[in-house]
C-alpha cells in the first residue's frame, strides 16, 4: 500500500469521526458550551531543564559513583481555534541529554563485583507534532475543561555513546526517526482570563521507528520496530503553560 493510499485512508477515517460525532450530539441533544471561541489563538511552551553531579556516591550495590549529566527539554506550542471548541495546530520539541560517568562500582556480593570507567553518552532529538484538538466544557464552568487531542507525530535524534579510552576505547553512534499516529485526552485550567495549565497524557498510539548503529566505525545495524498500543503511558505525560489570545 502506498503512502498516498495510506494518507487517505486516514483522512477519511478523520471525517468519519467528526460526523459521528456531531451526529452522536444532536441524536442526545447535548448543548455544547462555548470555552474556547472561534478565531482564538492558543501559544504556550513547557521547559525543563535538571542538572546532576555524584563524587563518591553510595546507594546500596552501588558505590564510588564519580559523574555528571544534564537533561534540557523545550516545547513551543501553536493553535488556531477554526470553529467554536476546536483546534489545529502544531508543536515542535528539542531534548538534549549528557551522562558522564567516570567511575562507578556494582558490589552484588563476595564473589560478584563490577566496575563501569569513562562512559560518556549525549544524545538529542526534535520533534514536530501536528495536532487537532476538541474541547469539552465541564458543564457550564467557565476555568476548566477536557480535550481530546489527535496527533501525528514525527520524531528524529542522533545520539553517541562512548566507552573507555586510549587503546581500548570503543564507540557506537546512533541516528533514529520514528512516526507515530496517537491520541492524548488533557485537562486545562484558566488561572485569569488569559492564562492556562494544561496536562495530558497519552492512552492511544500507533507506531513505527526506525535505529541505524555504527559501533567502531566498522559494524553497521539496523533495527525497525512498530507497535499499537492501548494503555496510559505514564512517559507521555504533558504539562505546560498555554495563552488565549
Amino acid at each position: 500500500m502506498n503512502k498516498t493510499a495510506i494518507k487517505s485512508i486516514l483522512f477519511f477515517f478523520f471525517l468519519c469521526s467528526l460526523a459521528h460525532t456531531t451526529k452522536a450530539q444532536g441524536m442526545r441533544n447535548i448543548t455544547m458550551q462555548k470555552f474556547v471561541p472561534k478565531g482564538q489563538w492558543i501559544v504556550g511552551s513547557s521547559v525543563s531543564y535538571s542538572q546532576s553531579e555524584q563524587k563518591d556516591y553510595n546507594f546500596l550495590v552501588i558505590e564510588s559513583v564519580s559523574g555528571e549529566g544534564y537533561s534540557f527539554k523545550i516545547s513551543p506550542l501553536l493553535c488556531y481555534a477554526f470553529a467554536d471548541n476546536m483546534g489545529a495546530g502544531g508543536r515542535f520539541a528539542y531534548k538534549r541529554t549528557l551522562t558522564k560517568i567516570n567511575q562507578m562500582d556494582l558490589e552484588i556480593g563476595e564473589d560478584l563485583n563490577f566496575s563501569l570507567n569513562d562512559v560518556y553518552s549525549l544524545s538529542h532529538s526534535y520533534s514536530g507534532v501536528a495536532m487537532f484538538r476538541n474541547y469539552i466544557s465541564l458543564g457550564n464552568s467557565r476555568r476548566f475543561a477536557l480535550f481530546a487531542e489527535s496527533q501525528l507525530i514525527f520524531e528524529g535524534g542522533q545520539s553517541k555513546f562512548v566507552n573507555g579510552k586510549g587503546e581500548d576505547l570503543t564507540g557506537t553512534f546512533s541516528k533514529n526517526y520514528s512516526l507515530e499516529l496517537g491520541v492524548a485526552p488533557g485537562l486545562v485550567a484558566f488561572i485569569n482570563n488569559y492564562t492556562a495549565v494544561e496536562v495530558n497524557i497519552g492512552v492511544l498510539g500507533v507506531h513505527y521507528g526506525h535505529t541505524r548503529q555504527v559501533t567502531d566505525q566498522i559494524h553497521i545495524a539496523n533495527q525497525s520496530s512498530s507497535s499499537i498500543n492501548f494503555r496510559i503511558n505514564i512517559f507521555s505525560i504533558g504539562m505546560g503553560i498555554a495563552f488565549y489570545l
